[in-house]
């Protein structure tokens, strides 16, 4: 059963099925070889899922196991099943970044290129959740996860190059509301983002920076009290801190990639360590049938690690 994925630089890619998956796992990438208690045994290696994608981003675990994740620049989202399947989910994505899910199972898109936040119903159709703010597009979403109220907070850091004085927006959607609320305008790249297993305090990262925000999240999903959560490590000098997407496991730890690999963060904000990949990691997720698998979506590859913690005990991120 293959399926070929066309490039501008003409890579191949198969749709596979569990055995092939087998033996690419048979090859491991990147070690962590120290471990990091309670969360990566020592001698624990990233493994190559698939490659020959062009740039993969979004991912968000399913309840039975499976996986989606995107592929920016080739506006495709595909969908790993429990199996170890791969096929592609939805086309014409507008340069869909972030994923994530509805209580009632249906998909978000943040789309970057459609200046949008859109939604896969049950009977496949893609329509529009929202689009604008004060009356004006947005510039380019980013990255998303819903609350247990089913609002939805989301990073609008506009598109690269960055330019000097263009706003950028953390954004609060209450559930039902066409149009969201700015919960924060100050950070200068918001990029990352996730809510903590109680959904009272909201992290967010900095792509340009080292700094992660935390923020005491209102019963009407405003928030306040903003602080800094932690520091990224690692970074060289001069260097953008390339903070992307983020994950939490069941104690409340928070997995940030970065330019210097996943940085796993425990609830206080102290760094534990970090885990590499071959390639620099874009986001992050739980996945599996138990979620002890983090998956890293990777440039031109999607990756995964078998854990010792354990994804939230929730749907998606």
């Amino acid at each position: 059963m293959k399926s070929k994925i066309n490039s501008s630089k003409h890579r191949t890619m198969y749709v596979l099925g569990a055995a092939a998956l087998v033996a690419l796992f048979a090859a491991p990438i990147a070690a962590q070889t120290g471990g990091i208690p309670g969360v990566v045994a020592a001698g624990v290696e990233s493994e190559l899922v698939q490659e020959g994608f062009t740039f993969t981003e979004g991912p968000v675990g399913t309840a039975d196991g499976g996986l989606y994740f995107s592929d920016i620049r080739v506006s495709r989202v595909f969908h790993l099943d429990p199996a170890g399947k791969i096929t592609v989910a939805r086309e014409n994505t507008n340069g869909t970044n972030g994923i994530a899910l509805t209580r009632e199972g249906e998909l978000l898109f943040a789309e970057g290129g459609g200046a949008r936040i859109s939604k896969r119903g049950r009977d496949g159709t893609i329509a529009t959740v929202t689009d604008r703010f004060e009356g004006k597009p947005f510039l380019s979403p980013n990255d998303l996860i819903v609350d247990a109220r089913g609002g939805l907070y989301f990073t609008d850091p506009g598109p690269r190059p960055v330019v000097a004085g263009r706003p950028t927006y953390v954004f609060y959607l209450p559930a039902g509301a066409k149009e969201p609320i700015a919960v924060d305008t100050q950070v200068p790249r918001p990029n990352g983002l996730t809510l903590t297993r109680d959904g009272r305090t909201l992290i967010v990262d900095d792509t340009l920076n080292p700094s992660v925000y935390a923020y005491d999240v209102q019963t009407d999903g405003t928030v306040k009290n903003k602080r800094t959560f932690a520091q990224l490590r690692d970074i060289p000098s001069g260097a953008e801190s390339g903070a992307d997407g983020m994950a939490i496991d069941r104690d409340d730890r928070v997995y940030i990639t970065t330019v210097a690999g996943v940085q796993v963060f425990d609830a206080a904000g102290r760094h534990l360590g970090t885990i590499k990949s071959a390639r620099q990691g874009a986001n992050v997720a739980f996945a599996g049938p138990d979620k002890r698998t983090l998956y890293i979506t990777a440039r031109e590859g999607l990756y995964r690690i078998k854990t010792l913690a354990q994804g939230p005990d929730r749907l998606g991120k």
